[in-house]
């Protein structure tokens, strides 16, 4: 098993571009292969293109969570929608998908974490979601050999795990086969607009014609967009992930406190993320956005390392040209994947906070280790919405390391978005302009 999905990885998409389509999807991340599956299925001619590799990036670097657990009041019913979906998949493509419904659960290292769980949970309250506040006891019960001494625990037993870099790949096979056009190792350069809107992309590859756009683009897309006049607050932190090698059952699920955070892989090793530190890379948005920042920077900064200048090709790096032409390589092309390392001194605290937990078993031995980049808001919610300023652009980002759970779920709403009808769910937490309209911004669960 490859962790994650790197870029001598295999190039499996090389579909040749139509000269014109009805959608084209930039990004072959999970939210860009549901999105594209989904318009396909009604009907649509869709061409996704993606810079590197499907699922290259965020796609296939994130905990492997398929949680309602601890989402924004506004997320939750697309996640619960989400959950059906990630079931009908499974029932669909077997076992391979990794998809298991083994539980999520929030543990207190204090009483006072307990209040916080009660908080959302009251939040959702009506909801239908089977969260439920837990004993020390009863997490006790559920990780027996755990000698953490948890408070008590917030439990969702209907939550689920999947493999990413496994899933989201096989998800993209079965999006070619409902008829979407997939081209890896395709940057889309920029958009081509006729009076304004949008009538087509040119790609490095050449120019693709149609009447709609969904930028899907996580890290990439506020680079993307700017360059076209739309501006979004999005940022990017850094974060570690390692794999254990094989070890003893300890819980099937996924778990997380206020330290460190672990879920039961397929190949029977933990992957392991720490619960408590990011890393921020200081760049030209970064300071245009810190005033936007200013209510999350409070509750996170000391979750956040800052780093002074973010390196060379980074979307936010001081040297990265802020235009775009379609005659001319783009930094998508320059960077096919974004790759940033992890965190040593991250890593090796990690160890030590699951030795403590677990003594019996140590520090454990590590298979692999990885970061990423996540794309983050201000109140850590993502945009799906149109903009005013280009006619048939929709901007689909920000899922600020949510976007995999949720995908299937948001892939169906956003199709719904490109034609047209009725989505069935209140979207206006998810609109591009409360960055401009005066509204308050309200940070969701840093759950």
């Amino acid at each position: 098993m490859t962790f994650p999905i790197q870029e001598n990885s295999p190039i499996r998409h090389r579909d040749p571009l139509p000269a014109a389509c009805d959608t084209v999807v930039i990004g072959g991340g999970i939210i860009g292969v549901m999105t594209a599956r989904a318009l396909a299925k009604k009907g649509q001619r869709v061409v996704l293109c993606e810079k590197g590799l499907v699922a290259g990036e965020q796609s296939s670097r994130n905990w492997g969570w398929i949680r309602q657990q601890g989402r924004d009041p506004a997320e939750l019913p697309i996640m619960m929608e989400s959950l059906g979906l990630w079931k009908d998949l499974a029932a669909e493509l077997g076992d391979a998908l990794g998809f298991r419904q083994t539980g999520v659960l929030y543990l207190a290292n204090k009483e006072a974490d307990m209040a916080g769980f009660q908080s959302w949970l009251d939040s959702v309250a009506g909801s239908g979601v089977d969260s439920r506040m837990i004993s020390a006891n009863e997490v006790a019960g559920l990780v027996p050999s755990s000698q953490a001494g948890w408070a008590g625990g917030l439990w969702t037993a209907s939550d689920a795990r999947a493999e990413p870099w496994v899933a989201v790949p096989m998800l993209a096979a079965l999006a070619t086969r409902d008829g979407v056009v997939i081209r890896e190792h395709c940057a889309v350069r920029c958009l081509d607009l006729s009076a304004g809107r949008v009538a087509g992309v040119v790609t490095e590859a050449g120019r693709i014609a149609c009447d709609q756009v969904v930028v899907a683009a996580g890290s990439w897309s506020r680079l993307f967009l700017g360059a076209h006049g739309v501006r979004i607050p999005q940022l990017s932190v850094r974060c570690t992930v390692a794999a254990t090698e094989a070890l003893p059952d300890l819980f099937q699920g996924s778990a997380v406190d206020s330290h460190f955070a672990f879920r039961r892989r397929e190949d029977g090793g933990y992957t392991l993320a720490p619960g408590d530190h990011q890393n921020f890379w200081i760049g030209p948005d970064a300071l245009r956005e810190f005033g936007t920042y200013w209510p999350l920077l409070k509750r996170t900064f000391g979750q956040t390392s800052l780093q002074p200048m973010a390196p060379r090709g980074y979307p936010d790096a001081w040297s990265m040209p802020r235009w775009l032409k379609g005659d001319v390589e783009t930094p998508f092309e320059r960077m096919r994947i974004l790759n940033p390392p992890p965190d040593k001194r991250a890593l090796e605290r990690l160890r030590t906070r699951f030795a403590e937990a677990f003594p019996q078993i140590g520090k454990p031995r590590l298979a692999a280790t990885w970061a990423g980049m996540i794309e983050t808001m201000p109140d850590i919610v993502p945009v799906i919405d149109r903009t005013d300023k280009v006619p048939g652009l929709v901007i689909a980002t920000g899922l600020c390391g949510h976007g995999f759970g949720i995908g299937p779920g948001m892939g169906r709403v956003i199709a719904s978005m490109v034609l047209g009808e009725e989505i069935g769910h209140d979207m206006r937490r998810f609109r591009l302009s409360r960055f401009t309209d005066g509204s308050k911004l309200v940070p969701g669960p840093s759950l």
